[in-house]
């Protein structure tokens, strides 16, 4: 190993601490560029993520909303042969006031009732405009004295929840 002489020794330093300067220059700049891309990485998994518990949040309210107006039409559906009952004990003529009272009763409470978990029933009346979304033509008749694609008489009432038909109305459609 030989000695170095003095002007030697300085110049080695003075390149020594150049280079870690250089060095850590780069080094710093490197890092920083690193952090920003973890950070741009985090940050567009956060969002995504983020997104996607808002989109299942969303479907979860859906199939919640869904299944119960599933469940509705399903025991409206079982209801609907006993509202049709009522519809023709209304009907038909009796001498017995009390009993047809009785029965006026009755259907008015099963039709609050109806109304009470948001089944409508379906305008079908004579001199509407038939519509094959919520009637079911089950006879056609000519009549001059209504227009085209009119009900003309309604056999059987039809029943909705919201924008979900659970029965379509049968109905006998003019012209």
């Amino acid at each position: 190993m030989s000695k170095k002489t003095k002007p030697e020794a300085e110049e080695q330093e003075q390149v020594k601490t150049e280079a870690p300067a250089e060095e850590t220059v780069k080094a710093d700049a490197k890092p920083a560029t690193d952090w920003e891309a973890k950070y741009n990485d985090l940050n567009d998994r956060y969002l995504r993520m983020a997104a996607e518990y808002d989109n299942f949040r969303k479907r979860s309210q859906r199939e919640r909303e869904q299944a119960y107006t599933d469940a509705v039409s399903r025991a409206v559906t079982a209801l609907l042969p006993t509202y049709d009952n009522l519809e023709r004990a209304l009907k038909a003529e009796t001498a017995d006031t009390e009993y047809k009272k009785g029965v006026e009763l009755t259907m008015t409470q099963l039709t609050e009732s109806l109304k009470g978990i948001n089944v409508t029933v379906i305008d079908a009346a004579a001199g509407t405009a038939f519509d094959p979304n919520f009637h079911n033509a089950v006879m056609h008749v000519e009549d001059e004295s209504l227009g085209e694609n009119v009900i003309a008489e309604t056999f059987q009432q039809g029943f909705q929840i919201g924008d979900k038909v659970i029965r379509h109305a049968m109905v006998k459609v003019a012209n």
